[in-house]
């Protein structure tokens, strides 16, 4: 994503409004050693409180309602780990948050360090453990925290996540990465590849990436469910990589031929990673595309993203209701999660 106009309605925005006055937000900042600096996360919960808020709106996005710094509703809930996607924050996801809110969950969310909106560095934001060990930090934390703990399912941990953080969902299931295989893809696709063109223009040198951490297991044997949507990084992945996936897997996919991203394809025509994981459930939708993932554009944002000459989140195939492409994912993974 582009630092500008796009990237502040990225940081503002929250997506559609999913049973709102169900939802409870709670913004803050927790200690991330592994980072050596501070962490900004967000628990979303189901609530009672008086003070509703739009969480965010902006001229792009709609926001979402919730009651910001609500009382939880007493009972035992299930938590899911969310970890947005490259150049992204939990508020561009607030929309899926609060749809797995409104069925009966606790969201536990995370601006991973170096590869989120404004704190974005490319010399570090490739050593995608380190958002692994963000969403294990982050349940570390509301396990520990006296308002969340005692509300918490600890039997029903789950994690989801978009794109690269789709990826950081599968980390923490126990794929384990192939340095080597992401070079390779980069380098067959060439400037086909707008994400792999980037970090060339950039500088990036993928062999200089440590292999040892990028290929070794971040497994959180406290997961017991993933759902990865458009999951990038599955590129020439082996047996060996997948082998300490016990839990339940999910693979959202968004659109087909042409409209599907080639980088985040897991199907035959792309990675082929679901032939690695023949147990996982595997859902397409379309039409869509990547970023119809992104939220609930309002009815003037294309145009004002072409005119400002910035990344077409908001252009769809024809066809496409982004509304029912956003409930379908939501359903998918409230479906797979067991949720109410």
């Amino acid at each position: 994503m582009k630092p500008t106009f796009l990237a502040l309605a990225l940081t503002l925005s929250a997506g559609t409004e999913v049973a709102a006055q169900d939802v409870g937000l709670v913004e803050l900042t927790i200690a991330a050693r592994h980072h050596d600096q501070d962490m900004k996360m967000a628990v979303m919960f189901p609530a009672v409180g008086q003070h509703q808020t739009m969480f965010a709106e902006n001229a792009i996005f709609y926001g979402t309602s919730v009651f910001k710094d609500a009382e939880p509703i007493q009972g035992q809930f299930p938590v899911i780990l969310l970890s947005h996607g490259w150049g992204g924050n939990y508020a561009r996801m607030a929309w899926l948050s609060a749809g797995l809110v409104s069925r009966g969950a606790i969201v536990v969310a995370a601006n991973h360090p170096n590869s989120t909106t404004f704190d974005f560095d490319y010399a570090s934001a490739l050593d995608h453990w380190t958002r692994a060990e963000d969403m294990s930090t982050a349940l570390d934390y509301v396990l520990q925290n006296p308002i969340f703990a005692p509300i918490i399912d600890e039997t029903r941990i789950y994690a989801t996540g978009f794109s690269y953080g789709g990826w950081t969902a599968l980390s923490l299931a126990g794929v384990q990465g192939s340095r080597d295989g992401f070079f390779d893809y980069c380098k067959a696709a060439g400037t086909g590849s707008q994400f792999c063109a980037e970090l060339t223009a950039e500088g990036v040198d993928i062999t200089a990436i440590d292999q040892d951490r990028y290929e070794a297991s971040y497994k959180d044997p406290r997961i017991s469910g993933v759902a990865a949507i458009d999951p990038g990084l599955t590129w020439d992945l082996s047996p060996q990589d997948v082998q300490d996936v016990t839990v339940p897997l999910l693979l959202v996919g968004l659109g087909e031929g042409t409209h599907r991203l080639n980088a985040i394809d897991t199907s035959a025509m792309g990675s082929n990673f679901e032939a690695l994981v023949p147990q996982a459930s595997v859902k397409t939708i379309a039409p869509a595309t990547h970023f119809t993932a992104l939220g609930l554009c309002k009815p003037a944002s294309e145009a004002l993203l072409i005119e400002e000459q910035d990344d077409p989140v908001c252009t769809d195939p024809v066809g496409t209701d982004r509304t029912q492409v956003l409930d379908a994912i939501i359903d998918a993974l409230a479906d797979h999660f067991e949720l109410n």
